[in-house]
């Protein structure tokens, strides 16, 4: 890999990790529009160490809290109760789907569904899942200005049965073109949670699962010569700087804006997708892994 591809990487991974549509996607989209070999899974785990470093700071006063209250509720029956301190437990039963799918499809994950026609068809599909999401909160937040009834649920309310269903949306993300926020966000939608409450928890939810999926694909590249790992580190760096930057603007952009501007750009890109591969204009395989 070269220097100006890690560039090019670092930029697609922080700019659309914390966007829903699928950094996964664009990062493979982006090594086949450009002729490159595919960076593989390895790199992009690792890469998404830095867009969670950047999670990490943005979120550093949330993060404290619960892991401080997390911590006190080992010991202390009473802190079980306490928001930070169940939200921190929630954040692990949140984190077992994706953990379990994860080890289990490892071989899939870097194999079969990096298919071009996979990742197209998951950018239309989830495109039209997260627009259906979208419309149902802004009608339900427009009722909730006339009706208490029809306002929507904050973290709160947030239960096991929602952190594992939440964590089964962050699990579908394993197959590029769903995306994490994605899923997760119009998940949350889906079970009645306001925007920005679904967007926090998903952005909490993504912290241990990207840093345990980046720290064992770093197990297994270390001594490895498929990873270069100059351009790598470099490309890291890169998405930490911008994830940073998409976190701040898209927490500010979720509160008072609709979704389809994604949506629609997730349909466009895929259709796209779709009609190069069906007229042999891009092979559904192009760009693999180097080896």
């Amino acid at each position: 890999m070269s220097w100006f591809e890690s560039l090019v990487l670092g930029l697609v991974q922080g700019l659309t990790e914390f966007l829903p549509v699928s950094s996964s996607a664009h990062l493979r989209l982006a090594a086949a529009f450009a002729g490159w070999h595919d960076p593989g899974a390895a790199f992009t785990a690792i890469t998404q160490i830095g867009t969670e470093a950047a999670v990490l700071i943005y979120f550093r006063k949330d993060i404290g809290r619960i892991l401080a209250a997390w911590s006190r509720s080992l010991t202390d029956k009473s802190m079980r109760h306490d928001p930070d301190a169940r939200m921190g437990w929630l954040v692990i039963v949140g984190s077992i789907p994706i953990g379990l799918l994860g080890v289990t499809l490892k071989d899939q994950i870097e194999g079969p569904f990096r298919d071009l026609r996979i990742t197209a068809t998951m950018l239309v599909v989830v495109g039209v899942v997260i627009g259906i999401a979208d419309r149902l909160a802004a009608r339900d937040e427009e009722g909730g200005r006339h009706r208490a009834a029809k306002q929507r649920k904050e973290l709160h309310d947030l239960d096991i049965k929602d952190g594992l269903i939440y964590g089964l949306c962050q699990a579908a993300a394993l197959v590029p073109g769903v995306s994490r926020s994605g899923a997760t966000i119009s998940g949350g939608l889906f079970m009645g949670y306001r925007r920005e409450a679904a967007a926090r928890y998903s952005f909490l939810l993504a912290v241990p699962a990207v840093l345990a999926s980046g720290l064992f694909e770093l197990k297994d590249a270390v001594g490895s010569d498929d990873v270069s790992w100059g351009p790598t580190i470099f490309a890291t760096i890169i998405a930490f700087v911008v994830g940073y930057v998409v976190i701040a603007w898209f927490m500010k952009w979720i509160s008072t804006k609709s979704f389809m501007p994604f949506v629609w750009y997730r349909i466009a890109l895929g259709i796209i997708i779709i009609v190069l591969v069906s007229v042999g204009v891009l092979s559904p395989h192009a760009a693999e892994p180097a080896h």
